[in-house]
């Protein structure tokens, strides 16, 4: 066996092997503890193929232990090689594709995450959610007070004191039914505790930014704080999986859509591929570095404000985040820092290895 691809399911894992000449030599599905006995028995250096799903982190890594190559290829990649079509999707034929798709000498692979990486991602999922529930809670809490005829602006500024005016004993009997206020009591406790398991996260996060040797790189970014920064130093892993920062670009899907032909170039709206948390991040730290632009005179202040004039405040923004992941791209693969005033050479003007390898620092 030189290849095998392997369908992960939370009961069944299906394989489908292939020798060095791509002939199936094995096909058959295993109980996920038999299926580890079963591979120990493979050539040291075998190559096992699976898509990214839930846990094919963790089964990568135990056959890592068992001195096999393991490989993860992302679902959107493996569906084309499903020569049976949309008709004939099952296990089997998702392994077969696998397996086919692993072999293609232009293949790109997901690099496989440590345990303490994926626990730091635990951490950043568990704020997202809790960030979606505190906006949740605080919608209920308009939502209720506008039956009553009391309607706040947006910002939580000015929700909290006025809810914990609304909820005190001495607005007893001043037109709010009882049992409401002891329902508004309970949201606000609510509320709060949210924001004290989201400042435990930000700690943790913030503590991660500061020990990862990439983070604290990233950080000398405008506008990557610690959550972007340490983000993209665990959702990303390796930077050099990328062959250019125009590439690390499209796949965070900052990039525009193409439905060119005949030599003329029709360019839409941006694609919203990849990872959509570190896109966000990264357009939410753009937002910050946009609203203070016309104040400041480094050269990417200057260039964003231009373009915001020209273009639009949205259009100025999305291409701002897209500089700022060029430039991390740049700074990561080449271990360089910052320079706000840098202007790189375009690597056809050159030869030099220094020119070639930092296409993404004229960003800066």
């Amino acid at each position: 066996m030189a290849r095998v691809g392997v369908d992960l399911a939370k009961r069944v894992f299906q394989v489908h092997a292939v020798d060095a000449r791509g002939e199936r030599v094995l096909a058959r599905s295993f109980a996920p503890e038999k299926f580890f006995a079963w591979a120990a028995g493979l050539p040291a250096g075998c190559v096992v193929a699976m898509e990214t799903c839930g846990g094919a982190h963790h089964v990568a890594r135990q056959l890592q232990r068992l001195g096999l190559e393991a490989r993860l290829v992302a679902g959107h990649f493996v569906a084309p090689y499903r020569l049976e079509g949309r008709g004939a999707k099952n296990d089997a034929n998702d392994a077969k594709a696998i397996c086919e798709a692993a072999g293609r000498p232009h293949m790109r692979f997901v690099p496989v995450k440590s345990m303490d990486q994926q626990a730091v991602l635990a951490v950043h999922r568990l704020r997202q959610g809790l960030v979606e529930e505190r906006t949740a809670c605080i919608n209920r809490i308009r939502g209720l007070l506008t039956e009553f005829g009391l309607v706040f602006p947006q910002d939580p500024l000015h929700l909290r004191p006025s809810l914990a005016e609304i909820t005190g004993e001495r607005q007893a009997g001043q037109g709010l039914p009882d049992l409401l206020r002891l329902v508004l009591q309970r949201l606000h406790l609510q509320w709060l505790e949210l924001e004290v398991h989201l400042a435990w996260c930000d700690e943790r996060i913030a503590q991660h930014a500061r020990q990862d040797a990439q983070a604290r790189q990233a950080l000398s970014v405008p506008g990557v704080g610690a959550l972007t920064a340490s983000a993209m130093a665990v959702g990303v892993v390796d930077f050099h999986q990328f062959r250019s920062a125009h590439q690390f670009g499209a796949w965070l899907g900052l990039v525009p859509k193409q439905d060119s032909s005949g030599g003329k170039a029709r360019l839409g709206r941006i694609t919203k591929a990849g990872d959509e948390y570190l896109r966000m991040l990264l357009i939410q730290g753009a937002k910050s570095v946009l609203m203070h632009a016309a104040a400041r005179t480094d050269r990417t202040s200057r260039w964003v404000h231009a373009l915001r004039e020209r273009v639009g405040w949205q259009k100025a923004l999305v291409a701002l985040a897209h500089k700022n992941a060029r430039i991390l791209w740049a700074l990561l693969t080449s271990g360089e820092l910052y320079r706000a005033e840098h202007v790189s050479t375009p690597p056809h003007t050159s030869g030099s290895l220094q020119a070639t390898s930092m296409p993404a620092t004229a960003a800066a």
